[in-house]
C-alpha cells in the first residue's frame, strides 16, 4: 500500500475542481463540433434544447458521480466498492469503475495523437511553417505531419510527457496548480481572438449562425446531436468525474458545482464559436469541415489576416491547452487506483503508465502511417480505441451509473452526500430513473447505426423504454424492501 490516500487529498483552492473539470470536459470537440452543431441546427433553438439535454443527462450523471466519488473517497473502483459495501449490495457493480477507468485510459492513448497534432501547429506557427496560402498546400501539410511516424510520434510523445509529468507532481501540486492558469489562460485566449473577430468582417455573420433563432432546423437528429453531445461533452462514464469528485471537500455543493461545470463548459465552446466562425465567414469558407477546419481551413485564413502569424500561435496554444486539460484527466483515475493498491511513489506510477501507455499510443498513431493498413475487423489501432470507448464503454458506463443511483445504492447515503432540498433530490431521482437511462440507450441506438425508424415509431420506442424503466424500478423497490 502506498503511504499517500486518496481519501486524505483534496482540492485547495475553491474553484480546484470546478477548473479541473471544466478543463476535463472542454477538449477539441468543444473548439469546432459544438459551434457548428449549434449553427446548423438552429442556432438558440438547438442551445436552449442542449441545455435541456444537459440538465436531463448530463447533470444528473455527472452529479452521480461525484457523489460516488467523495462518499467513497478513491478512485472509481475503490469508491463503488465502498458504495456497494455501504448499500449491502453486490461488490459486482465495482466493475462499472473498472470500466470507467479503463475507457479513460484507452481514450487517452488516441487522444494524445490528437492532441499532438494541436501543439505540432503551435511550433508551426512560431517558426514560421504555415502561411502556405492555399488550402491544397495545408492539405499536403497535415498529410505529411501524419504519413512521418516520426514527426507523429515525437507530438505524440511531447504530449504524453506533459501529461504525466503535470499528474506526476500529485493532485495539488501538479493538477490543481496547472489547471489553476491553464483555464483562464484558455478563456483570455478565447476572448482576445473574439475581439479580433469582431473586427474581422465576419462576425455579424458568424453570431447570426450561431445565434438565430430558428425551431425549423430542430429534427430528430438535431435531438439526438444534442443528446450525444451533451453526455460525451463533460468527460462522463471515463472516470475523470468521480475521481475529481473524490477530492472534492465534504462541505462544497455538489448539485451548484455540477452545473457551475456544465454551465462553464457550454460558454467555453460558444465564445470558441464566437472566436472561429466570423474568421471563417470573413474569408469565405465552408463552417462545416469538421476538424479539417483546425487544422486546414483556418490557418489559411490567418494568412489573410493582419497579424495573422500572431492569432495563428494564440489559437493552437488555446487549442492544446484544452487539449492538456482533457489528457491529465483521463489518466488521473489510474493514477490514484494504482496509487493506493501499490507501494510505489505517484512519480514512479506516473513513469510506469506513462510507458504503457505511449506503447499503445504509438499503436494508435502509426494508424495514420505505417500500420494503416493494418485493420483488424476493418479498423485502424485508432479507430478501434475510438469505436470501442465512445460507442459501447462511455454509454453503457453511464447507463450503470444512473441505475446504481437511481435504483441500486442506498438512498440515505446518496441523500445525505447530495445535501439537497427535498424538491432537488426529487428531480435528480426521477431524472436518473426515468429520463437519464431513456436518453442514454437514445446515444446507444444513434451511435449504432439501429435508428433507422420513422419519428412516429421514434416516439412510440421512447414511450416503451420510459415504462421498462418504470416497470423495472417498481419491482426493484419491492425487493429491495421486502
Amino acid at each position: 500500500m502506498s503511504n499517500s490516500s486518496t481519501a486524505t487529498t483534496q482540492w485547495v483552492g475553491r474553484w480546484g475542481f470546478v477548473l479541473a473539470a471544466t478543463g476535463s470536459a472542454v477538449g477539441l470537440g468543444n473548439i469546432w463540433k459544438f459551434p457548428y452543431m449549434t449553427g446548423e441546427y438552429g442556432g438558440a433553438a438547438f442551445v436552449l434544447v442542449y441545455l435541456a439535454c444537459i440538465l436531463a443527462i448530463g447533470v444528473p450523471v455527472m452529479m452521480a458521480e461525484i457523489v460516488f466519488g467523495r462518499r467513497g473517497r478513491g478512485s472509481p473502483v475503490d469508491a463503488l466498492k465502498a458504495m456497494a459495501r455501504e448499500s449491502r449490495c453486490s461488490p459486482l457493480w465495482s466493475l462499472t469503475g473498472w470500466m470507467a477507468m479503463l475507457c479513460g485510459f484507452l481514450i487517452l492513448c488516441f487522444y494524445v495523437v490528437v492532441a499532438g497534432w494541436a501543439l505540432s501547429y503551435v511550433w508551426k506557427s512560431i517558426s514560421g511553417g504555415l502561411g502556405l496560402g492555399n488550402v491544397e498546400a495545408y492539405q499536403a501539410l497535415f498529410g505529411a505531419t501524419n504519413a512521418s511516424p516520426w514527426t507523429l510520434g515525437g507530438w505524440s510523445t511531447l504530449v504524453t510527457l506533459i501529461t504525466m509529468l503535470i499528474v506526476g507532481k500529485g493532485v495539488q501540486e501538479g493538477i490543481e496548480k496547472n489547471v489553476n492558469w491553464m483555464m483562464p489562460g484558455l478563456v483570455v485566449l478565447l476572448a482576445v481572438m473574439i475581439v479580433y473577430a469582431f473586427f474581422s468582417g465576419g462576425f455579424g455573420e458568424g453570431a447570426r449562425f450561431l445565434f438565430a433563432f430558428d425551431p425549423s432546423k430542430l429534427t430528430a437528429g438535431a435531438l439526438l446531436a444534442a443528446l450525444g453531445h451533451a453526455f460525451f461533452t463533460l468527460s462522463l462514464a471515463s472516470g475523470a468525474i468521480l475521481t475529481y469528485g473524490a477530492y472534492l471537500p465534504a462541505h462544497r455543493s455538489i448539485a451548484s458545482t455540477t452545473v457551475l461545470v456544465a454551465l462553464c463548459d457550454t460558454l467555453i465552446a460558444l465564445m470558441a464559436g464566437l472566436a472561429i466562425f466570423p474568421i471563417i465567414f470573413a474569408n469565405g469558407m465552408d463552417p462545416s469541415s469538421g476538424p479539417g477546419l483546425i487544422f486546414m481551413s483556418l490557418p489559411m485564413a490567418f494568412d489573410h489576416m493582419p497579424f495573422g502569424g500572431i492569432i495563428a500561435t494564440v489559437f493552437f496554444i488555446m487549442l492544446s491547452l484544452a487539449a492538456l486539460t482533457s489528457s491529465i484527466s483521463m489518466v488521473e483515475a489510474t493514477i490514484a487506483f494504482l496509487e493506493r493498491h501499490t507501494r510505489y511513489s505517484r512519480r514512479a506510477l506516473s513513469v510506469m503508465v506513462g510507458v504503457v501507455l505511449w506503447i499503445i499510443s504509438m499503436m494508435a498513431m502509426l494508424s495514420f502511417n505505417a500500420g494503416a493498413d493494418w485493420t483488424p475487423g476493418g479498423k485502424t489501432v485508432f479507430d478501434w480505441l475510438d469505436y470501442l470507448t465512445s460507442r459501447w464503454m462511455m454509454p453503457l458506463g453511464g447507463l450503470l451509473t444512473a441505475i446504481m443511483a437511481g435504483y441500486v445504492f442506498n438512498r440515505q447515503a446518496l441523500k445525505d452526500e447530495l445535501a439537497v432540498s427535498s424538491l432537488v433530490w426529487g428531480l435528480w431521482q426521477f431524472a436518473l430513473r426515468y429520463i437519464t437511462p431513456v436518453g442514454i440507450v437514445l446515444i446507444f441506438i444513434d451511435a449504432l447505426g439501429w435508428w433507422a425508424i420513422d419519428l412516429e415509431q421514434q416516439w412510440m420506442y421512447l414511450l416503451a423504454l420510459v415504462a421498462v424503466f418504470a416497470l423495472g424500478g417498481e419491482v426493484w423497490r419491492r425487493r429491495q424492501t421486502g
